[in-house]
């Protein structure tokens, strides 16, 4: 014990070295965020093992094998670029967005009361309706590409005006609406389905693409069910289900304001008529494969809480 003593105190720790391990250790944690959730995880995973076999092939010789996971290095880190690039895009724009952020943090918080209200009184008449829709709120992350898909429209937004775009007849009732601060930018867009998990196979179109564009992005999304009229919240591939309209109005002001949630893997939503008592809480599963977090909660409104099925889901 003394002699490990006497080790720890002849170490001398320069400022320069305290920093260099601070910035790492910020570096890693970063990283680590930014791919919770996503597939990169098993990426990440991958690449530890592989390179621990490189180690021990040159810790023991193995010569031919140490060869050949250095020429598969090379080739596996172009296919990575080809392959990853929704992630590599997305942590690119971060860091591009360090310093100058979106209308969530410089908007006031009555814009953003304002856009939760309007947008969860359209859910929710669109969900007494039974009329599908798919509602993409912007964050950080551009949508201009998607936007591009659909059509332009730079509207005001209003609960009636979603409402409109939304009905059974219109014209572009099958796509998605992108919302970017108080505006409805476009309608009819289109949005990257999520890959085919057990999740996802169970659900509807618009479901899939909810958790598609929020894989990708930090977008949040509000999905009315056009067979059942329940209404779901969609933020980082993570899924509310049966939301009324105060609870979905609670949970986009506590996602779209400055310094909300924005992203945390827990957040709570009053229940209907309750203050705290009691909390809707997103709860991640363990293991691998099952990074898709479940909603539990309370089982106040009456419509089921099976997982939508359908082309529209």
């Amino acid at each position: 014990m003394d002699r490990i003593l006497d080790t720890l105190t002849s170490l001398e720790i320069q400022p320069i070295a305290v920093v260099d391990i601070a910035i790492t250790a910020v570096l890693i944690y970063w990283l680590f965020s930014l791919i919770r959730g996503t597939r990169a995880v098993r990426l990440v995973i991958g690449v530890i093992s592989l390179y621990a076999v490189y180690v021990a092939a040159q810790a023991f010789g193995f010569q031919l094998l140490s060869q050949i996971l250095q020429t598969g290095a090379v080739v596996g880190l172009l296919a990575l670029v080809v392959v990853f690039q929704p992630e590599l895009r997305r942590a690119l724009e971060r860091i591009g967005r360090v310093g100058s952020l979106g209308w969530l943090w410089s908007g006031s918080h009555g814009e953003v009361q304002r856009v939760a209200t309007e947008v969860s009184h359209a859910a929710a008449l669109l969900s007494a309706e039974r009329s599908g829709a798919l509602i993409v709120l912007e964050r950080e992350t551009g949508l201009e590409d998607a936007a591009e898909t659909g059509v332009m429209l730079h509207a005001d937004l209003s609960a009636e005006l979603l409402r409109t775009v939304f009905a059974p007849r219109a014209a572009l009732h099958d796509g998605a609406v992108l919302i970017r601060g108080a505006e409805i930018v476009a309608a009819g867009i289109v949005l990257p389905l999520a890959e085919t998990t057990l999740q996802s196979e169970r659900l509807g179109t618009r479901h899939r693409a909810a958790l598609g564009i929020t894989e990708q992005t930090d977008a949040v999304v509000v999905v009315v069910s056009e067979e059942s009229g329940s209404i779901a919240l969609v933020e980082r591939a993570r899924i509310i289900r049966n939301l009324d309209e105060e609870r979905l109005r609670t949970a986009l002001v506590s996602l779209l304001q400055p310094g909300g949630t924005r992203g945390r893997g827990v957040f709570t939503l009053p229940a209907p008529g309750e203050r705290g008592a009691r909390a809707l809480r997103l709860v991640r599963r363990r293991g691998p494969g099952r990074h898709q977090p479940t909603a539990t909660a309370p089982a106040p409104a009456p419509r089921p809480a099976a997982v939508d099925g359908g082309k529209h889901g």
